[in-house]
């Protein structure tokens, strides 16, 4: 009998591969002039960077060139899902009648892939019994679902789905977060925008969805703070305790602005952009 797969082992599977897919990141979605993205691109049509090499033109300064939504994305191994195991190696830029079906469970897979990563982490933070494996179950669900066909792929509630993994979450995020001293802060949904957090204690609060657009949380612990869908674009994470955070993921750590002080969970990576990274 195989080994079990690990937390650890799961979400290693659950990163980007880019050789792998056929830009369907580039292609699939739509993109709005913002400070996200230096043009509007209607969903299904090609990037004007993308190479016919399926390689991005301006990759090495999307930043530069205004794309930091591109930068900051991260599909969770997805598109190499839907490629590979989806569509077993055919892609749309030689099969164009596979394409539109190809975009539509993009997304999907995405948030399954997604959900996997949150699945994979919360069984690591729990001790064995009954939610531990509940997560355990609810994660093993969650890769078969990854593995249907196109068409079962496309049919998926969504919605449903999303909110069976979040009420999970959240009672493992309670569970964790009551173990830290004092009562922690609960700011769930809230408006931070430009908040100023430097130096803030944190410790086992929630800022799950909280918007922290450009926040200065310079210096602030985190440890065991939920940070579960947390808007951190522009935030200056600069020296700040992130390492013992819950539900942090790499595109949200690709959107702020740290540096060499900033502590990170074991399984993220330190952005190239970062002063020091």
């Amino acid at each position: 009998m195989p080994d079990a797969v690990t937390p650890a082992d799961e979400r290693d599977g659950l990163r980007a591969d880019c050789s792998r897919c056929a830009a369907l990141c580039c292609v699939g979605p739509a993109f709005a002039a913002s400070t996200d993205f230096a043009i509007d691109k209607p969903a299904g049509q090609p990037c004007p960077n993308l190479r016919d090499d399926n390689g991005c033109g301006i990759h090495d300064r999307l930043r530069h060139k205004g794309f930091g939504g591109c930068a900051a994305f991260d599909c969770f191994g997805a598109g190499q899902q839907v490629v590979q195991v989806t569509f077993g190696g055919a892609v749309w830029r030689d099969s164009p009648e596979i394409a539109a079906s190809m975009f539509t469970v993009l997304p999907v897979v995405r948030q399954l892939h997604e959900a996997r990563w949150y699945l994979a982490e919360a069984g690591s933070l729990l001790p064995d019994g009954p939610l531990r494996q509940e997560a355990e179950h609810l994660a093993a669900v969650t890769r078969e679902r990854a593995g249907a066909t196109a068409d079962v792929l496309a049919a998926l509630d969504t919605d449903g789905f999303r909110q069976q993994v979040g009420e999970l979450l959240g009672r493992v995020s309670a569970t964790v977060r009551a173990r830290v001293p004092g009562p922690g802060v609960s700011l769930p949904g809230a408006d931070l925008v430009e908040a100023d957090l430097a130096g803030a204690d944190l410790r086992g609060g929630s800022l799950r969805g909280a918007c922290l657009i450009a926040a200065d949380l310079r210096g602030a612990d985190l440890d065991r703070a939920d940070l579960l869908g947390a808007d951190l674009r522009g935030a200056d994470v600069c020296g700040t305790l992130l390492a013992g955070s819950l539900f942090l993921t790499q595109p949200q750590v690709d959107a702020a602005s740290g540096d060499g002080a900033t502590t990170l969970p074991s399984v993220l990576v330190r952005p190239r952009h970062w002063a020091g990274g």
